[in-house]
């Protein structure tokens, strides 16, 4: 049953991305993480179906939807158990994209918000750094007054649609003197930009068809106007832009975690043992039938979430509960329905075997567990 918070309007989003996923995703998803990349056609044809430009303006080509149907399409689409796919879209539409649509200035949004609808303009967002991740206020990337535009130098790691991406959106320190929260700023790069490298393809557990790139940046010359909002309010940019990512990572939770317990609901009623079926085993049954209800009362903490969201009100501590709780709640999850798979979940052919590599990030990536709930303890008190 649907939250009560969701619409017809939602409904009909959820169908639309459960027939995308069934008949333009699933069928190609191995060949995909074989070749370590999801297919520009595919983002394409995504932007054919409107789902690219959800929280786009309406004058550039977009349906400016809320949270709540970021939610509905992030849950429907991580159900296709392939977890990079499901990321490197999730990137584009909700965790890079936004900064773009949030603070950039018309010619901007004229410039770059069209071709990120269509699937033309793939975004990436470069905040994470060797030596800082979950530590904005660590970055050490740097871009000083260069003439009338911006010299930008530093290096950036774990970047989703690194690779292959067009356009990063890129966190850099402008004032060195200042304090980082009140010197960090961002830009908007185009890979091709002389002095943008692809240091590395990173090489991951999970995530196969999701390409991750280490970049370098030297004496990269950008102009003016590829500043991104205000200058030195990069950081608050980033802190705001995080509980969207956050929210929609939660929801990527919840379909994993759900599609997770489908498949071995369906195989515990199929596999023989002991004389019958796995179902017909009390602590097979039960373990399922507990694991069930978490992830439904999760559900419904997403949602509530998002519908705060929606209504404008402050839900930092609901959405770092929900990054925190449904990061570890995924992973039991798919470890006990590997478990409950036997052998076979131990198998490449199992779809199970990549959920499990897939979700392991989920406590680690856009805030760790440990970090998530410092955010909630701050404000309990």
């Amino acid at each position: 049953m649907d939250p009560i918070h969701t619409t017809d309007e939602h409904r009909i989003l959820r169908e639309q991305v459960r027939r995308f996923v069934e008949n333009e995703v699933v069928p190609y998803g191995n060949a995909w993480e074989l070749e370590g990349k999801v297919p520009r056609e595919v983002y394409r044809r995504m932007g054919e179906l409107g789902f690219l430009g959800m929280r786009c303006p309406v004058e550039y080509g977009g349906s400016d939807l809320d949270a709540l149907a970021m939610v509905v399409f992030a849950e429907e689409l991580a159900k296709c158990t392939y977890g990079g796919f499901t990321m490197s879209i999730m990137v584009h539409t909700d965790m890079a994209s936004p900064h773009l649509v949030h603070s950039g200035t018309e010619e901007q949004l004229a410039r770059y918000v069209p071709g990120v609808i269509s699937g033309e303009i793939i975004t990436a967002i470069a905040v994470t750094e060797p030596d800082a991740g979950s530590d904005v206020q660590g970055l050490r990337t740097a871009a000083r007054r260069h003439g009338n535009g911006w010299m930008l130098n530093g290096a950036k790691v774990f970047i989703t649609n690194g690779v292959y991406g067009n356009l990063l959106i890129v966190a850099a320190r402008t004032d060195l003197e200042a304090k980082p929260s009140r010197g960090t700023s961002m830009f908007l790069v185009d890979t091709d930009t002389p002095g943008v490298t692809i240091a590395k393809k990173l090489d991951k557990m999970g995530w196969r068809c999701s390409d991750t790139a280490e970049l370098v940046f030297e004496d990269v010359k950008l102009p003016a106007d590829a500043l991104l909002g205000e200058q030195h309010r990069g950081f608050y940019e980033i802190m705001k832009n995080f509980q969207n990512e956050r929210l929609a990572a939660a929801a990527i939770y919840v379909g994993e975690a759900t599609k997770a317990l489908e498949l071995t609901l369906d195989y515990v009623n199929t596999r023989k043992a002991f004389g019958g079926v796995l179902w017909d085993k009390q602590a097979i049954r039960q373990r399922l039938a507990m694991l069930a209800g978490q992830v439904e009362a999760f559900r419904h903490l997403v949602y509530h979430t998002a519908w705060m969201d929606s209504k404008g009100a402050d839900c930092v501590k609901e959405v770092s509960m929900a990054k925190a709780w449904g990061g570890e709640l995924v992973n039991k999850v798919l470890f006990a329905c590997q478990q409950f798979h036997g052998g076979f979940g131990y198998m490449r052919e199992a779809a199970i075997e990549r959920m499990v590599r897939d979700g392991r990030v989920h406590t680690i990536g856009g805030g760790a567990t440990e970090v998530m709930l410092e955010e909630v303890a701050k404000r309990m008190v």
